[in-house]
């Protein structure tokens, strides 16, 4: 087609020279220009009818060809992913998830081991379900005339299940018990859209804020930014607890931390929407006034930064709350508040009234078809190792997790203390990479690789972490230059997982020893998410692969090996899975026969943000 219009193009060409010779060489004939002019233009109306109808049969021909391609090429992008699933992923190699006969005591002992744990993980949840105890909510719910929080979260969310996060935090504290950090967090669907929620429970010290608090709320936030999901505030705040400002007030990651993450969101154009549904005093206030849109509840919501009492104390004036801050006043007098509900139950259907006028696009209704692992997940219970000693293979575990028990390995014969390789959970496909061992220089090698591979591809990638213990120091050269390249490739795999640009996913299945937890995708290098087993262990160094100082009759000998004990001690209790979760260095404790299910719960809801319309400016929302 281009040397047609080619050709043509040169024929116009000398066409308008000779015009031009005959303008110049006949400028007294304007009959015999006319009449040459004539001609030539039946010469261009002719070569230009053929060149459109050869232009036309061209692009038909063309057009077909690629039509009858596009048929026959099943990955196309004009087909569908679930056209895609059902082909390919079903000629993934099934793994075999039998429990060898040689493995089945190791087993046992892991099984009767997580039973233990997950009845001390069951208590613990039953006691973090009652907030701040049952005379609390009494006062809260008939006094106060509130509704407890978790009640609050059943009329604002969609009926189904939401993935609550670190609902361990603040537990054993050195500052007391302050059962899920005085505020519940996690994720849910308002309207059918993925929302973080984050809700102050003021059953717990009446809602005061504890440091605990703080980094609850930083980390609900930063899940928020990371997966750009809307946020909502159901705030009940005594605001901070004085006794401890000095870990609450001052620094970057202290409470002011907050309320700078709502602005950065909102230029972000992640939507926030508050409701002041209990007293907001003083820093709590700004949460509900930095929100996009706020919802303020009669009777019961109040919103200042000093209340009454310290009114009465300063100015010797007696207010009520209601005229201090009441719904009534910031909906009509201040405009904190942008809408007047005259009850919980109409501020929530407000609340789901804003989440409609988002402009998301509704997330796609077709439902892809998967098939469920062919091993049972309840058998994760003998899979998951009590101590390094007791683990079994990885692919066990695996076998356990993926859809079908299909898995396409990468590199399956190098480096094979990692496995890497792909598969689906619940239809998502995702990369896996799983510690089988102790972390090797080849296995660093293929490590890097896979999760550069990933990276390229935009495949989200699931880190599966039992680490090492601290391994031995060298006792020769060869050791030392062995021990140094492992290292080095341990760096390479650090830098890949740091700079992939895809989301990820880590379950600590048993233990996170130091640095081969962070090429494990630890929590310092950010994960989207991160959860622990109940069984998992987390600390510098296992306490009980510790070094042992030679026995001696000499006093300091004795009194090292008095300290040394009690440090073992230490490390023992602060290596715990439930320790680390009261500190939030975790998204939460999960059963391991619920992996799958919150594994697929987190790829729906980092999938979720490819549906959104983002507008182009970069500025926040400013209230009057």
């Amino acid at each position: 087609m281009a040397c047609i219009i080619l050709r043509f193009f040169k024929e116009v060409m000398w066409n308008n020279i000779t015009l031009c010779s005959i303008c110049k060489f006949s400028p007294s004939s304007p009959s015999l220009l006319f009449s040459r002019s004539r001609i030539l233009h039946h010469v261009f109306e002719r070569k230009y009818k053929d060149l459109c109808k050869q232009t036309a049969q061209i692009l038909q021909n063309r057009s077909c060809q690629v039509a009858k391609r596009t048929c026959n090429m099943l990955p196309s992008r004009l087909v569908s992913n679930k056209a895609k699933y059902r082909r390919y992923t079903k000629t993934y190699p099934v793994l075999d998830g039998r429990i060898p006969t040689v493995y089945q005591h190791v087993f046992e002992e892991n099984l009767r081991n997580n039973k233990a744990v997950i009845q001390r993980y069951s208590e613990l949840l039953e006691m973090v379900s009652k907030g701040g105890g049952e005379n609390a909510i009494l006062r809260h719910t008939q006094r106060n005339k509130k509704l407890f929080v978790r009640e609050r979260l059943k009329m604002l969310l969609d009926d189904e299940s939401f993935l609550e996060l670190s609902p361990l935090a603040g537990l054993n504290l050195p500052y007391g018990d302050v059962p899920a950090a005085g505020c519940l967090t996690g994720i849910g669907k308002i309207c059918g859209v993925w929302c973080v929620f984050m809700a102050n429970d003021a059953t717990v010290k009446g809602g005061t804020i504890y440091p605990i608090g703080v980094k609850k709320q930083l980390r609900a936030q930063e899940i928020a930014m990371q997966n750009r999901l809307l946020s909502v505030y159901l705030v009940d705040s005594g605001g901070a607890f004085l006794p401890l400002q000095s870990e609450l007030f001052p620094d970057k990651s202290d409470g002011g931390r907050v309320f700078y993450n709502e602005a950065i969101m909102s230029a972000m154009k992640i939507p926030q929407v508050a409701v002041v549904c209990g007293s907001c005093v003083a820093g709590g206030a700004y949460v509900p006034t930095m929100a996009e849109e706020t919802v303020i509840i009669d009777k019961i919501g109040t919103l200042f930064l000093a209340g009454p009492p310290l009114v009465k104390a300063a100015t010797g004036e007696d207010v009520s709350p209601e005229d201090l801050g009441g719904a009534k006043l910031h909906s009509k007098v201040s405009g904190c508040s942008d809408h007047f509900a005259s009850s919980e139950k109409e501020a929530y259907e407000c609340v789901r009234n804003i989440i409609s006028t988002l402009n998301y696009e509704p997330l796609p209704e077709e439902v892809i078809e998967y098939d469920g692992p062919l091993y049972s997940s309840d058998e994760l219970l003998g899979l998951a190792p009590r101590g390094y000693n007791y683990t079994l293979p990885v692919k066990l575990i695996l076998s356990r997790l993926m859809d079908g028990s299909r898995f396409q390995e990468f590199k399956a014969d190098y480096g094979t203390t990692l496995v890497t390789g792909f598969g689906h959970v619940e239809g998502h496909l995702v990369g896996v990479v799983a510690s089988n061992g102790e972390l090797s220089h080849d296995a660093s090698l293929k490590g890097g690789h896979f999760v550069q591979l990933c990276s390229q591809r935009s495949i989200p990638i699931l880190f599966f972490q039992n680490t090492a213990p601290h391994a031995a120091e060298p006792t020769s050269i060869s050791q030392a230059e062995a021990h140094t390249n492992r290292l080095k490739a341990q760096a390479s795999m650090m830098a890949a997982v740091a700079c992939a640009a895809v989301p990820k996913i880590t379950v600590v299945i048993g233990g996170c020893y130091g640095s081969e937890s962070y090429v494990m995708c630890g929590r310092s290098f950010s994960p989207n998410f991160l959860f622990l087993w109940p069984n998992a262990r987390v600390a510098l160094v296992d306490s009980r692969h510790f070094f042992t100082i030679p026995k001696a009759e000499d006093n300091d000998c004795k009194e090292d090996e008095s300290e040394l004990n009690h440090l073992k001690e230490k490390l023992e209790e602060e290596s715990s899975a439930f320790y680390s979760s009261a500190r939030l260095w975790d998204d939460g404790v999960i059963l391991p026969q619920n992996t799958r299910k919150v594994v697929a719960q987190c790829l729906e809801i980092i999938n979720q943000q490819k549906y959104q319309v983002i507008s182009p400016c970069q500025y926040p929302v400013i209230r009057m």
